[in-house]
């Protein structure tokens, strides 16, 4: 038999408030909080932010038919083949030859040095600064540290050329080298790179609940063990996403490879060689001595072209790997 108290007739005045034992609802929010009405304000700044993501769009738009225009007028005299796989770049020479592998070679050598320089340093500031330091320590820190951001690029090309390849690799270390070359570039870009990493960084192993980290310490886990076996693998999609930006970071940095890694455009077999890197080609090449509209000036806009598809291909690649090591709390 059923209780009287649960017994409801269709008869009974029952308001939903007496049944839920709160206000009346409307799509599951409270009435009190449903507008009736749209405010003017509201559709003015919801008109406001849909302008700006069509502007991002946009303006990303244009930028590949500025690229594409030009460039589909070079692979009109020069096949993607010759120009992807070839090994000589000579582009203002008499006998011309088209082949990007030089500069492909140079600007990977210069980033894989500068991720190899930046994500250690970058992450262990990153832990310290999360996981050690005090909050007096870290007050201090963390604005010098995010100084080095703030230092403009042709700075850190004449420190590389100045201090990094003819005092550190020349002078304290003899090593035999010319006046300029991959190495140093590499270096100095990874020093510019370790604030992005550090500050993202910092950001996901902050994120990570305390209670990860006092669970740890409960099973007897130390500091440095709770660091590495759980705050970091917990923190993996901000690292991540972290490094993969370092990475774009790397491959578009031009200042210092045009001044540090040196003109000469050949494949680059060792650190101690100087190469011409793409962004470095770029930049020397648009100083005004090719004639608009012909086949060298419009090797500039294949080459950024080029650039465009690799740093949207590491994009790509960053947000398939912060979606697939996501962890939700």
């Amino acid at each position: 038999m059923s209780s009287p108290l649960l017994r409801v007739s269709d008869s009974d005045d029952v308001s939903s408030t007496q049944l839920t034992g709160g206000p009346a609802t409307n799509g599951g929010l409270p009435s009190s909080l449903v507008s009736k009405r749209r405010r003017p304000g509201d559709t003015v700044v919801r008109a406001i932010l849909a302008g700006s993501a069509g502007l991002s769009v946009l303006i990303t738009v244009g930028i590949v038919v500025a690229l594409l225009v030009p460039a589909l007028e070079f692979f009109r005299f020069v096949s993607i083949g010759d120009f992807l796989f070839g090994t000589r770049w000579a582009p203002r020479f008499a006998d011309s030859s088209f082949g990007v592998l030089p500069l492909v070679s140079a600007t990977l050598w210069t980033s894989a040095i500068a991720l190899l320089t930046a994500i250690p340093l970058g992450l262990g500031a990153a832990a310290y600064l999360s996981e050690y330091a005090n909050p007096r320590v870290r007050k201090v820190l963390k604005p010098v540290l995010e100084i080095l951001a703030g230092i403009p690029t042709v700075v850190y090309g004449y420190f590389a050329v100045q201090f990094v390849q003819l005092t550190v690799l020349k002078g304290w270390f003899n090593l035999e080298t010319g006046a300029f070359s991959v190495l140093s570039a590499g270096l100095v870009m990874g020093i510019m790179i370790v604030p992005t990493v550090a500050s993202l960084s910092e950001d996901a192993l902050t994120a990570v609940p305390m209670s990860l980290r006092q669970g740890s310490a409960a099973l007897g886990a130390n500091r440095m063990q709770t660091t590495m076996r759980v705050v970091f693998p917990a923190a993996l999609s901000g690292i991540v996403a972290a490094a993969v930006l370092g990475i774009s970071r790397a491959v578009g940095e031009t200042m210092i490879v045009a001044l540090a890694a040196g003109n000469q455009a050949r494949i680059v077999t060792g650190p101690l060689e100087q190469g011409q890197t793409m962004t470095g080609f770029i930049a020397n090449a648009a100083l005004g001595d090719s004639r608009v509209g012909s086949l060298e000036y419009d090797t500039l806009f294949a080459v950024g072209l080029l650039l465009f598809f690799i740093t949207l291909a590491i994009n790509f690649i960053s947000i398939w790997l912060v979606r697939r090591f996501r962890e939700a709390y």
